[in-house]
């Protein structure tokens, strides 16, 4: 149990004590830390709930609460809010529990949930580029955060490998190159085992496919049937989009790689093909699904809709299915094969309107079982115009160019600051990814992911500010500081009751850990932990202006501080690992 749930309780059962409602007694930092540590504002609630002046139920309380042995002080202040602040003994009790504790005090859910995060989004025939980048840094950290507090996490890319963009491919390919083999349907194979295109290929090929079927009704029709044709598993153009996604794959798994990303299981749409006509019957017979201008559709909108909802398509009029169709089969292969009790979609904001549809068509469809789910809506980012980021030309940024622009400019701050310049280069180059990779993910973590946010490479590569490469730092540093105790064989120990301000504050920012990373987790929202983080690194670099922990005569106090930095290290190595940042041995 974390210092604040232990207060909380304590309060609670003083108001159960009163008749009152025990959530009443919820206590959360300060917001005034120069009258209290906590406080509790739970009288005002009550004194609607029982018409009793707020200020004469938190005397109540407060009343009460004197004989507590952990609490110096119990006071009332303004109208009836709680005001509580620990002894040292008991904030030193505390801090020594979080650091013998393997979890940093985060005690594990008591009913683990199987949970399915979706992000990322890749699309087969196309490289991933910078509108992936929000999708996978925040799916990724919630993935962590779910698995750290005990859920069983099943991560899923999603891959977009079924539907009209590989029939716009496959049609732009059998018209220049008529001749090869996948596109004559007199053709028994084999089929040849090497792609007959690569990844620069596809890259070329699918925009001019797209522009041309938006000018060409007949190539648009042309990449239509074949669209259908491969969801019927034509030999040849299933052999063909075998290659394509292969190879867009190959290249998909290296920038994950580089991200520090990974997957429990690498499924796209295409691994939910047999489920589609079971799933169009299943909806046809129990009358769920209509006929509609010759296409298969579910009604969605719902009395009370504030805007109209469409109904979701389950197969158009050429027959084929929709990446509609594929999210609600993928949600009954989740429920069923997976077992999945919630799955959370971490999907751009300008998605909601087609996960209304989905998780709507599922549910009334039966397909979702007991499973929950949620559609994790985020905002872009934004180029220093406001509008989506893009290269000076205008054109899409790849996510490979983003990754080598950010050690680019890692590298010349590590060169500005003159840090690591004696490193061996594959050591440095090392820690420039690292540091890159830091200002790319914990800019975009520290923002509410609901907002955009302009990316500002300068800012976020510094390593001053509320920064990844600043965070990076200061962990590098407090591991400095204890490499260089170690060679002075120098111990932890046990910790003391804090004498000074600064240490205190310390303990204070420590023990907040773990409602950090449940708000994160509630919430849905990293910012949380990303806050929590730098707010910790500035206590943390205040106590070692004020506690010189390698100088101090008091061997007892140093040992005590010594364990403080073990623990700020610690939590905020972990805080870091869970936004899915890396911090570098030494810098």
């Amino acid at each position: 149990m974390s210092l604040i749930s232990h207060l909380s309780a304590l309060v609670g059962a003083t108001f159960a004590d009163l008749g009152l409602d025990p959530s009443l007694g919820a206590v959360v930092p300060s917001n005034r830390p120069e009258l209290a540590q906590f406080q509790c504002n739970g009288a005002m609630a009550a004194a609607k709930a029982v018409g009793r002046p707020p200020r004469e139920i938190a005397e109540d309380v407060a009343r009460a609460l004197d004989m507590a042995t952990d609490l110096k002080s119990v006071d009332v202040a303004g109208p009836g809010f709680i005001n509580l602040t620990l002894t040292d003994e008991a904030l030193a009790a505390w801090a020594q529990s979080m650091a013998d504790a393997d979890r940093l005090g985060v005690d594990p859910v008591e009913e683990p949930l199987t949970v399915v995060v979706d992000y990322a989004g890749p699309n087969v025939a196309k490289a991933m580029h910078v509108g992936h980048l929000r999708a996978t840094i925040i799916g990724d950290s919630l993935a962590r955060l779910f698995d750290f507090v005990g859920h069983k996490v099943i991560r899923d890319p999603h891959f977009g490998d079924w539907g009209l963009q590989m029939g716009l491919v496959i049609a732009e390919l059998e018209r220049r190159h008529p001749d090869w083999p996948y596109f004559d349907p007199d053709f028994t194979g084999p089929y040849p085992e090497e792609s007959p295109v690569t990844l620069d290929d596809l890259q070329e090929i699918y925009p001019v496919a797209s522009a041309r079927a938006k000018e060409d009704a007949e190539f648009a029709e042309a990449a239509r049937r074949a669209t259908v044709e491969l969801q019927r598993k034509r030999p040849g153009y299933l052999a063909l989009w075998q290659h394509m996604r292969a190879v867009s794959m190959e290249d998909q798994r290296a920038n994950f790689s580089d991200l520090g990303v990974d997957f429990d299981i690498w499924h796209g749409e295409s691994d939910v093909a047999d489920m589609l006509e079971p799933l169009v019957e299943r909806l046809r017979e129990s009358g769920v699904a209509e006929e509609s201008e010759g296409a298969l559709i579910v009604r969605v909108d719902e009395p009370g809709d504030k805007k109209e909802i469409p109904p979701l398509i389950l197969v158009n009029r050429a027959g084929g299915y929709l990446y509609s169709t594929t999210d609600v089969a993928t949600i009954w292969y989740r429920s069923e094969q997976l077992g999945a009790d919630l799955a959370l979609y971490v999907v751009d904001a300008r998605q909601a309107d087609h996960f209304t549809q989905v998780f709507r068509a599922a549910r009334r469809a039966s397909v979702a079982g007991n499973m929950q789910m949620e559609h994790i809506a985020f905002g872009t980012m934004n180029g220093p115009d406001g509008k989506p980021f893009k290269t000076r030309e205008g054109g899409v940024v790849s996510l490979r160019d983003l990754i080598e622009m950010v050690e680019k400019a890692a590298m010349a701050r590590l060169d500005e600051a003159q840090i690591a310049t004696d490193y061996p280069p594959e050591e440095r180059q090392r820690i420039a990814h690292q540091v890159g990779i830091a200002a790319l993910k914990f800019g975009d973590l520290h923002a509410n992911r609901t907002s955009d946010y302009v990316f500002d490479l300068d800012r976020f590569s510094s390593f001053e500010g509320k920064t990844g490469p600043y965070l990076q730092y200061a962990a590098v540093r407090i591991r400095s500081l204890l490499r260089k105790a170690q060679e002075r064989d120098l111990a932890e120990g046990a910790v003391l009751p804090p004498q000074v301000e600064a240490e205190r504050n310390l303990v204070l920012e420590l023990l907040k850990f773990p409602e950090a990373v449940w708000r994160a987790v509630d919430t849905r929202c990293p910012h949380h932990l990303a806050e929590y983080a730098y707010g910790l690194a500035g206590v943390f670099n205040r106590f070692y202006d004020a506690c010189h922990v390698l100088s101090e005569p008091d061997a007892d106090r140093q040992a005590s501080w010594l364990t403080l930095c073990r623990l700020t290290l610690d939590t905020l190595v972990r805080s870091l690992y869970l936004l899915g940042i890396e911090v570098p041995e030494r810098m």
